[in-house]
């Protein structure tokens, strides 16, 4: 399978000339009869032409809000993951060891070599595939650990092709080698539609590179490697502070309560803040299926936040919900009330109101989708006429300022290094969009013992669990929490329970957002005479229930099992792969 792989991919490269000259009416090519190699390299729109095509290598633009939902610990959904049941995912069932895009990078790097295009010329679509061939090898790494280091265009009866694997070291020096060269050689370094690859953006995938593998090196210690986790990790202060000296960069703060979600449904990446994004088109019909994926009660996974996660948003006055006496037995309508603004601009609460027909209707939770009843919102646009498909207009953002600071505050605070200063200027910052209004200016110093007790009980350091706690709600369905999960070795928490908003009683039913229309009730037996508009759930048995039976949190799925073990850390080598080559080895547990 390797082998034809590449045997495809120098197929397809052959014909790039062709496909190339026949796509734009500004190269000065040869006719496309006689295509060849100098054809694509002989000209400055040949090497641009060449490199648009690695942008596929990015995440589609459905990816990033869909990768949370099908796999993080905030979130319940209508089935579990396989790959959390006991045997029910194996190698036969592994994907993603694919190299087609880089022998298409490769022969590029290789080619790029025409003396007639200046050096400097050169270099900047050098830097951009350079950029690229990082980014492809920093996700095989993430998922598989070691993977063979290739850095040119392997002929189909090339013995590499059937080579062993690369330690992770050498993987991750050469990913950080490839950033060095792109950063010091990609000449743009802004660019207003926020699609491109700019040098600022080498320098935020370089911060997040170094930030996940330092973190990595640090808690995954059975690799031997903490020894070399501070270096990454100064490595990744440096280049988020690049990002930051820049001054290109700044938090979206329009003013009002929709500075965040904003972020998430502007149609036009917000340029202060959004550093790469998928755009849609109109022109191209090319859209997004948020609202379709969080609105749908059968096309999408259902989706839905657990209590857990709900509960680690701060109060508006900088204290922690989990503190206030009674707090798990607050009914929804009240426990949302005063947080931390990301929390009305992610779910579904409040005042928050939905488009119908031009007509502005509530919008509360709607249980025919969600099955705890904190249904997101954070991608999906107001008017329900995207609902019923592929319709979305908005961008999708790829890399945002709001990371950057993260990472900078966490590799700084796992450094031992971080300020007064440098709080301020990240969680501090971000707290401040939220709405936090105090703990913003310093450096905290009580541990959070919910954190501490639900979350990461090997930390006791406050400023890095404070960290984590911004981190998973800033960054919530962007793609990020399996893998950090991951890199903290807490890998276990993907197999607690789905617990949703707290129900009273059961037959009586609820308004979730105090607009004087009764929403869902939760029964035993069903009533004899339901109330027009409301939703009734079933709790009597699983998959739905309540806590306490009549009363309680809501659960979902307790009886289904989800099972964790360390060697989930790393996928497995897809088996088929591995019948090709053997000498690729499983990884350990996998066999």
């Amino acid at each position: 399978m390797k082998m034809n792989q590449y045997i495809k991919q120098f197929c397809s490269v052959l014909m790039l000339a062709a496909v190339f000259t026949s796509c734009t009416k500004n190269l000065d090519q040869t006719p496309e009869s006689t295509a060849d190699r100098d054809a694509i390299f002989s000209s400055e729109d040949g090497l641009k032409l060449y490199t648009n095509s690695f942008y596929n290598i990015l995440p589609d633009i459905n990816t990033p809000f869909r990768t949370d939902c099908n796999m993080s610990d905030y979130g319940a959904t209508s089935s579990v993951s396989d790959f959390l049941r006991e045997g029910g995912y194996t190698s036969r069932q592994g994907t993603g060891w694919n190299w087609n895009d880089l022998r298409n990078i490769n022969y590029f790097i290789e080619n790029c070599t025409n003396q007639n295009i200046p050096q400097e010329i050169r270099d900047n679509y050098l830097g951009i595939a350079r950029f690229f061939r990082a980014y492809f090898y920093f996700e095989k790494m993430k998922r598989f650990g070691d993977v063979p280091w290739i850095n040119q265009p392997l002929a189909v009866d090339d013995p590499a092709l059937f080579a062993g694997r690369d330690a992770r070291t050498l993987i991750t020096d050469s990913i950080i080698a490839d950033l060095d060269f792109a950063a010091a050689h990609i000449t743009k370094e802004e660019d207003e539609t926020r699609s491109t690859i700019t040098k600022y953006v080498v320098y935020g995938l370089k911060s997040r590179v170094c930030l996940f593998e330092g973190t990595f090196r640090k808690y995954q210690t059975s690799y031997g490697l903490e020894n070399t986790a501070n270096g990454l990790l100064q490595q990744a202060a440096d280049a988020a502070k690049t990002v930051m000296d820049a001054n290109i960069y700044r938090l979206n703060m329009a003013g009002d309560s929709l500075s965040y979600r904003n972020l998430f449904i502007s149609a036009a990446p917000v340029a202060s803040e959004i550093m790469l994004a998928d755009v849609t088109s109109t022109s191209l019909a090319k859209y997004n299926d948020a609202n379709w994926y969080f609105t749908s009660s059968t096309y999408g996974p259902r989706f839905s936040f657990i209590r857990k996660f709900i509960n680690t948003y701060l109060m508006r006055d900088g204290s922690r919900f989990t503190d206030i006496p009674g707090h798990d037995t607050v009914t929804f309508a009240n426990e949302v009330k005063s947080r931390d603004l990301r929390l009305q601009q992610t779910i579904r609460m409040g005042d928050y109101k939905r488009v119908t027909n031009g007509t502005v209707i509530p919008g509360p939770p709607v249980f025919s989708y969600v099955y705890t009843g904190y249904q997101p919102i954070k991608w999906c646009l107001d008017d329900m006429y995207y609902d019923a498909g592929a319709y979305n207009t908005n961008s999708v953002s790829l890399m945002r300022y709001a990371e950057i600071l993260l990472n900078y505050a966490e590799a700084k605070a796992e450094l031992g290094t971080i300020t007064d200063a440098d709080w301020a200027a990240t969680i501090g910052a971000l707290r401040q969009r939220a709405g936090i209004t105090t703990g913003t200016a310093t450096l905290p110093t009580e541990l959070d013992p919910y954190m501490h007790d639900n979350y990461y009980s090997d930390i006791s350091d406050p400023v890095i669990m404070e960290i984590r706690r911004d981190r998973g709600i800033e960054l919530t369905l962007e793609g990020f929490r399996f893998y950090d999960l991951v890199r903290w070795k807490h890998g276990e928490l993907l197999t607690d329970k789905w617990n949703g908003m707290y129900v009273p009683s059961v037959d009586k039913p609820m308004d979730l957002n105090e607009d004087g229309i009764l929403d869902v009730s939760f029964y035993i037996t069903s009533p004899a005479d339901p109330i027009n508009g409301v939703t009734y759930r079933d709790v009597s048995k699983p998959p739905q229930t309540l806590e306490h039976g009549t009363y309680g949190e809501l659960h979902w799925l307790d009886n289904v099992s989800r099972v964790w073990a360390d060697y989930k850390y790393l996928y497995p080598i897809p088996f088929d792969d591995l019948q090709l080559n053997p000498d690729l080895k499983q990884n350990p547990g996998w066999e």
